[in-house]
This record gives structure tokens, C-alpha cells and sequence, in this order.
């Protein structure tokens, strides 16, 4: 028996003289190219690519910020909500008529339910140990139909998507900064109380007459009343024609008042 830090029992046989197993990784040599040590070889690989992924997305986003849009506008009724492009598959589903209205429950959670669910359970539905795909023919299958599904629904999507109204009505407005004509408007006036009640007016111009993505403000504007009478009757540009649901003694009296919105 030795004292100190370093005491043994030499005499006893239960007890080793070296009980400390040293910290080396385990020998795969008899499996070369077909497994390694988890830490620190392993993990080292996930961190470094993990690493540059990351360094990638913050290049990505340092390059290319993030489009800001106006605030939201619940008058303007020609607003394209439109979500990211990740999800364009299942929007374009709620546009089906088997998966939209009374059935919107189908193409909002039953089928990428579905989806998801057939992906979780496909470790179970093939426990062979074959690694290529043509041994595996049932996840192999579910996975090309998965990824046909995602391709032909996010095309038609795209392809149904007015880009140029979608990247129209992200633009900052003069309204949306603050910067609106000096124009004072009379609302005791009849002129406004008609505008007011025509949905088809505000619901493009806004009930504060300030304009959105798809008309012009009607602040400061350079009209005539004439000219204002022959836009409502006949439309021009994004404007159809025959909108005004009103008497021919309102659309003048309307007009009088949109011509009159002059910036002073």
C-alpha cells in the first residue's frame, strides 16, 4: 500500500491499479469510409457547414433587405395578399373549389395534414436496410409525388400572380410618409357625403381620398369638373366605366366636388 495521492491496493484483485479509462475515440479502422466518432470528427462537419449556411444568410440579407411596404389599408379592396414563396403551394390549394369556400378546411389542414403525416411515418412504412431508391419503391414514390405536388402547384401559383400589381402596390406613397397636399375638405359638404356612400369610390380612392396601389389620390388633383364627369362615366386607365351608382344630379354635384379639392 502506498499513501498520498497516488494510493493503490495492490493485493486486492477487485480493484484495478488503473481505473481511469483514458479519453480516445474508438477504433473504426475495421470500418473504413463507413462510420466515425461522433465528437469530435462528426459534429466538427455539422458545425463548420452550419457555419457557412449562416454566414451565407447573413450576406444574403445584408445585399438584399427585406421589401417594406406601406402601412396596411383596410379601404383598399384591391389589395393582392400574397405570402411567401415557400408557401405558394398550399395558397394556390385554397384556390381550388374542392379546397376553398365550405371546404376550406380541406386545403387549410386536412391535406398538408396528409402531407406531413405520410413524411413522418415513412421511417416506418420501409424498415428495409437497401439505401438505393429502387429498392425503397414505396417511400420513393410517396417522396417524387410530394415533390411533383409542391413543383406543379407553386408554378401555377406564380403563373396566376399579377407580379407588376404586386410590386406596384408595395411602393411607398407620398400618403404613406405623411406628405399629403394642403387641401381642406369640406365634410358637411354633399359632394362628400356622396362620395362616402359609393363603395366603388372608396374602396379605390380610401375614404380619406388619399389614393392607394391602384388609383390616384383625388387631393391635389389638376381636374376639371367636366373632365371628372367623363372619368367616372367612362373610366379611364385601372378606372371601369359605369362604377357610379348614382343620379346624374349627384355625379355633378360629385364632380364639382373633386374638381374642387385643389391643393392651395
Amino acid at each position: 500500500m502506498q499513501r498520498g495521492k497516488g494510493m493503490k491496493f495492490v493485493g486486492d484483485s477487485r480493484v484495478k491499479a488503473n481505473n481511469r479509462m483514458p479519453n480516445v475515440p474508438k477504433d473504426y479502422s475495421e470500418y473504413p469510409g463507413k462510420t466515425e466518432a461522433f465528437w469530435p470528427d462528426f459534429l466538427l462537419k455539422e458545425w463548420m457547414v452550419g457555419a457557412v449556411f449562416l454566414i451565407g444568410y447573413l450576406l444574403l440579407t445584408v445585399a438584399h433587405p427585406s421589401p417594406l411596404e406601406g402601412p396596411a389599408d383596410p379601404t383598399n379592396a384591391s389589395y393582392i395578399p400574397l405570402p411567401d414563396w415557400y408557401f405558394l403551394s398550399m395558397y394556390q390549394l385554397l384556390k381550388y373549389s374542392f379546397a376553398s369556400g365550405p371546404y376550406n378546411l380541406i386545403g387549410a389542414a386536412i391535406i398538408p395534414g396528409i402531407a406531413f403525416g405520410t413524411l413522418a411515418l415513412a421511417p416506418f412504412l420501409d424498415t428495409t436496410p437497401e439505401r438505393r431508391p429502387s429498392k425503397r419503391p414505396l417511400p420513393t414514390a410517396f417522396m417524387l409525388l410530394a415533390v411533383a405536388a409542391l413543383i406543379y402547384t407553386t408554378w401555377e401559383s406564380v403563373a396566376a400572380t399579377n407580379w407588376e400589381a404586386v410590386k406596384a402596390q408595395g411602393v411607398i406613397s407620398d400618403k404613406d410618409l405623411g406628405l399629403l397636399p394642403n387641401v381642406e375638405v369640406d365634410e358637411t359638404s354633399v359632394g362628400y357625403e356622396i362620395f362616402q356612400a359609393q363603395a366603388s369610390c372608396i374602396g379605390c380612392h380610401g375614404g380619406d381620398l388619399a389614393g392607394s396601389a391602384s388609383a390616384p389620390m383625388l387631393l391635389g388633383n389638376e381636374l376639371t369638373a367636366e373632365e371628372v364627369s367623363e372619368v367616372i362615366t367612362n373610366g379611364r386607365g385601372g378606372m371601369p366605366a359605369g362604377t357610379f351608382g348614382g343620379t346624374d344630379e349627384e355625379l355633378q354635384v360629385l364632380s364639382e366636388f373633386i374638381a374642387g379639392l385643389k391643393e392651395k
